[in-house]
């Protein structure tokens, strides 16, 4: 996978950062989900690099970026901090404005991204995600049931990282799955890989990242409730998403003020199931 990429490693001053970089052109950030690592754009990326330079990252906590210690109050994985890395990752690879896709919990730091950096992302792509502070309010016993690790994934005092431990490749690939379109719908390259990276370590940090988002993240999300995203906005979905019952354009809209989109007919992972139009709807808004 990403033949042609370059593989780098970045200090950010709060943690290292996995990543790798491809192509020429307008600079393109993709952040991808969990439980998974910048392998999720492998189908998409190489198609991408043909119009801009492509950054792959691994959040931390996830693949092989570091997993930072944490505390009470969760703020080492709150998506303020976790936006900063890719910030500053981008700085240092010279670029001073960019464009940002992001996927599931990546799509949720790409939006944070666009709120306390509106200089930096020029346009901002969100897959498969309504708000946070938008799901959290409106939970029912459809989500509560699609979205059990946003609940079971907050416990304290180790519940899940121990659970999920005592069979972690098991956990991961029921997820994987239960929210693809249909079983076996992701390579087993990028499978392994997945597997490879989801040790005891990314258990701890994703914890930590879905406890920030029932906590630091609404705090966060609530100082800002009257602020909208000022760059274009595209948003692609699941039509058999968790989330399709939302009018996902009208919830967009009232968080940003240029709002486009489109559902796709495949499961969650959208730039897996379904690369070729992922690629191509990525082209025409980014272009």
């Amino acid at each position: 996978m990403f033949d042609n990429f370059v593989r780098k490693q970045l200090n950010t001053g709060e943690a290292t950062i996995n990543l790798v970089q491809g192509g020429t052109g307008y600079p393109l950030l993709l952040l991808h989900g969990y439980p998974q690592t910048h392998c999720c754009w492998h189908k998409v990326a190489p198609m991408l690099a043909e119009h801009f330079t492509v950054v792959c990252t691994d959040l931390r906590g996830c693949g092989d970026s570091s997993k930072p210690a944490s505390n009470s109050t969760h703020a080492a994985y709150s998506k303020r901090a976790m936006a900063q890395d890719q910030v500053e990752v981008m700085k240092q690879l010279g670029f001073d404005s960019f464009a940002v896709v992001g996927h599931d919990r990546g799509a949720r730091v790409a939006h944070r991204l666009a709120l306390d950096y509106p200089d930096k992302v020029s346009k901002l792509v969100l897959l498969d995600i309504i708000p946070t502070s938008t799901a959290f309010e409106n939970v029912d016993k459809e989500i509560a049931t699609n979205a059990f690790n946003w609940f079971f994934s907050i416990q304290e005092d180790e519940l899940p990282e121990r659970l999920i431990g005592a069979e972690p490749i098991f956990y991961l690939n029921w997820c994987l799955d239960h929210w693809a379109g249909s079983k076996n719908a992701l390579e087993p390259a990028a499978r392994s890989e997945y597997e490879r990276c989801f040790d005891t370590a990314a258990i701890r940090a994703t914890c930590e990242e879905f406890r920030a988002a029932a906590s630091i993240d609404l705090a966060h999300d609530q100082a800002d409730h009257q602020r909208k995203i000022s760059c274009p906005v595209l948003v692609l979905w699941s039509a058999k998403s968790m989330w399709a019952s939302f009018d996902i354009l009208n919830v967009w809209q009232a968080k940003a003020n240029d709002v486009q989109g489109v559902a796709f007919d495949c499961g969650h992972f959208l730039p897996e199931e379904d690369a070729a139009r992922t690629t191509s709807e990525l082209i025409r808004f980014l272009s």
